[in-house]
């Protein structure tokens, strides 16, 4: 019996166990609910030989794992040549890239390309890790949490010999020099220890212009058909200062390597995926926490988009635009992915999977009531969410709103009587806020603030109307910005702390709405901590049941640690139509001309009168691989172990892979390996990196 056959019988036998599904409609479960991502610790070599008639030894994954890269602590990345050419993704380098501009220099308009290797630019605190041993440690850390008296007496035991591995294993002669590192997987079900060889000498070689690297923008994210250059080229260099020999180690890079059908591999860094979360824990998810956060998000990516337009007008204020559109394009990244998440959670065939799965863990579990007991845990959780989601201190909800956190900080200080020491610092750090208000910056950030919380209030909850006494939320505004001493110069409040008993009997306005405001996020965060232990606890006993039910037959959740995620190059239907499996050049500059050449469809003057070979050239391409954010800057391999492309983005139908994976329509977003060496022989003129990539050309 095939292992693919044994899983499925395995689901069978499991459905006839389970109960009615009454919340949503009845779903099948899928072996692969559960995604794609697998370790290279247990690599899934059956599957392969099954899947795509290959024939992998251990020697092949080792090759490919030792080819893969962590980039910083963000992304992923891979060796491409055997002089330490690094392949990765423009929206994972831009940031860092921009800091060795010189002079006028301004790489989001002009891109930057290194003609010499004298030319390759040193990025400073840059680096990417080679994950270089990778060692079982289960069995040590379980038999140390057999020993445990109760629950957190086993997390404890856990810690401490997870710790007692790592010293261990830092003395062994084969581990020296290498960053180690342990990571739990299934809640506590398996654990690992990698051990990662790091080079901090990394120098930009070659980054496309924003309008290339960021092309569609917003609107074309998670979108396919796409046409996005997003790729940037760095370089290791070793202790001596010369490029890295990575000989041993290194895709080869393939222009044609795919078509229909075609198997491809992801290696990478998968940042996080929750999909052994309990229906329980996705409703709060769906009806407060990313209802909340997508709020949020969105709202002050508008105002930024607002403050962006205006400063990217004054030539004085370049540096400052980038780093704001920056922060502007990491935002509507985000709250693109939430709507995709929420979509996912309103959708009943998703929901419904998620349920017929628990109920068939539920049925092999022997009448466990674990998730019984953490769904009592949320319910009691749900009247605290808006708060625990809304009022926490964050410079995004504006340094006035900070200023109250800081206020209600110190008058407990003083109060309580806290160390002298404390006090004078919690004093300093208002005096800092209150120094550096915009005042009208501000009083637009707290009045968004608040209309978000009297729009999500826990139905009873009388926060707000403490806060306003009546007043609208402008006038409130108006009235706390005009008479209350902390926001109008650091003289006043330096008077008002003169001495601490002064803040108690102080009448002023900001007080009264700190107390109101921080308390009630205090006791929400105490809700919130209260119940964590157990509900961390409930969340292992469950994710425990599913291991035990599954085993290792399918993979972890996501957790920034390298994995292999298998899939093909497929086309598939939306839209009322099929998508392409790839994409060409001639699509890029149709979306040009179609959208009158405006940002984010503008392409430079240099790209303009493009040869037809070009233009004929592939640039993006999809496939049913498993991906999710740390994904981004992955090699995407085929059989051969050649890099065929380099994975940015996903289709709209899979953002909700962050909680099931589903591969009817899910789709990973590559550039296509052929794209990249188009661009730079006909546009970049790169020629000293082509014959590095390709030197048999």
């Amino acid at each position: 019996m095939t292992l693919k056959m044994k899983i499925q019988l395995l689901f069978l036998l499991g459905s006839l166990l389970i109960a009615s599904v009454p919340s949503y409609s009845q779903e099948e479960v899928s072996p692969y609910d559960f995604g794609r991502m697998w370790t290279f610790e247990q690599p899934p070599t059956e599957w392969f030989k099954e899947a795509y008639d290959m024939d992998v030894d251990q020697a092949w994954f080792d090759d490919v794992r030792k080819s893969s890269l962590r980039f910083a602590s963000w992304c992923s990345a891979s060796f491409v040549s055997p002089d330490g050419l690094i392949m990765t993704n423009h929206h994972c380098s831009r940031d860092v890239a921009i800091s060795v501009q010189q002079g006028t220099e301004n790489f989001d308009e002009n891109g930057y390309y290194a003609t010499n290797l004298e030319d390759e630019r040193r990025v400073d605190d840059l680096f990417v890790e080679q994950l270089i041993k990778v060692e079982d440690i289960t069995p040590r850390v379980l038999k140390a949490k057999s020993m445990a008296s109760d629950d957190s007496d086993a997390l404890i035991k856990a810690q401490e010999m997870l710790k007692t591995i790592q010293t261990e294993y830092e003395q062994k002669a084969e581990w020296a020099g290498l960053r180690l590192q342990t990571v739990s997987f299934y809640s506590g079900g398996k654990y690992s220890l990698y051990g990662y060889k790091k080079f901090e000498d990394i120098r930009l070689v070659l980054i496309p212009e924003n309008d290339l690297g960021f092309y569609g923008g917003d609107p074309d994210n998670f979108t396919f058909p796409r046409y996005n250059l997003d790729c940037t080229f760095w370089r290791a260099y070793d202790e001596n200062g010369q490029p890295l020999d990575t000989s041993d180690n290194y895709y080869e890079f393939n222009i044609d390597g795919i078509e229909e059908g075609t198997p491809v591999f992801v290696i990478g860094n998968p940042g996080r995926t929750e999909r052994y979360r309990t229906v329980a824990q996705l409703e709060f998810d769906r009806d407060y926490r990313f209802k909340h956060l997508l709020t949020w998000l969105t709202n002050r990516r508008d105002m930024m988009l607002g403050e962006y337009n205006i400063m990217k007008t004054e030539s004085s204020k370049v540096r400052e635009a980038q780093e704001l559109l920056s922060t502007i394009n990491n935002l509507s990244n985000s709250i693109k992915a939430y709507k995709g998440i929420m979509g996912g959670l309103h959708n009943s065939k998703f929901m419904g999977r998620k349920e017929a799965m628990e109920e068939k863990i539920k049925a092999e579990s022997g009448g466990l009531n674990y998730w019984s007991e953490l769904s009592n845990e949320y319910e009691k959780l749900n009247p605290h969410a808006w708060a625990i989601n809304l009022l926490g201190p964050s410079a995004l909800r504006g340094n006035a709103f900070l200023l109250m956190h800081e206020v209600a900080k110190y008058k407990s200080m003083v109060d309580n009587k806290a160390d002298a020491t404390e006090i004078s610092a919690a004093k300093e750090s208002i005096l800092g806020l209150a120094e550096a208000l915009d005042k009208e910056k501000e009083k637009k950030m707290l009045a968004l603030l608040l209309n978000e919380v009297k729009s999500n209030i826990y139905q009873g909850d009388n926060t707000v109307t403490r806060i306003l006494s009546g007043m609208t939320i402008d006038g409130f505004v108006d009235n706390l910005f005009q008479n209350s001493t902390f926001l109008n110069g650091r003289r006043g409040v330096e008077k008002l702390l003169s001495k601490d008993k002064k803040i108690s009997k102080s009448k002023d306005p900001m007080i009264k709405a700190s107390e109101a405001m921080v308390n009630r996020y205090q006791e929400a965060n105490e809700a919130f901590g209260a119940s964590s232990a157990y509900r961390r606890s409930l969340e292992t006993k469950i994710a425990n049941q599913a291991f035990n039910v599954f085993g290792t037959s399918l993979p972890p959740d996501a957790t920034f640690t390298l994995r292999i995620s298998d899939g093909l190059v497929k086309s598939y239907d939306y839209n009322g139509t099929t998508a392409p499996i790839m994409t060409t050049y001639y699509g890029m500059y149709d979306r040009h001309y179609s959208n009158g050449g405006v940002f984010p469809w503008a392409l430079p003057d240099k790209w303009m009168n493009p040869p037809s070979e070009l233009l004929r050239s592939p640039l993006n391409f999809v496939s049913t691989n498993d991906i999710i954010g740390g994904n981004s800057g992955s090699a995407i391999i085929n059989q051969k172990g050649e890099a065929v492309g380099l994975i940015f983005d996903g289709n709209i139908e899979s953002l909700p892979g962050n909680f099931i994976f589903d591969e009817e329509s899910n789709r990973s977003v590559s550039v296509h390996a052929g794209g990249i060496h188009a661009a730079m022989k006909y546009i970049y003129k790169a020629d000293r990196i082509i014959n590095e990539l390709l030197p048999k050309n």
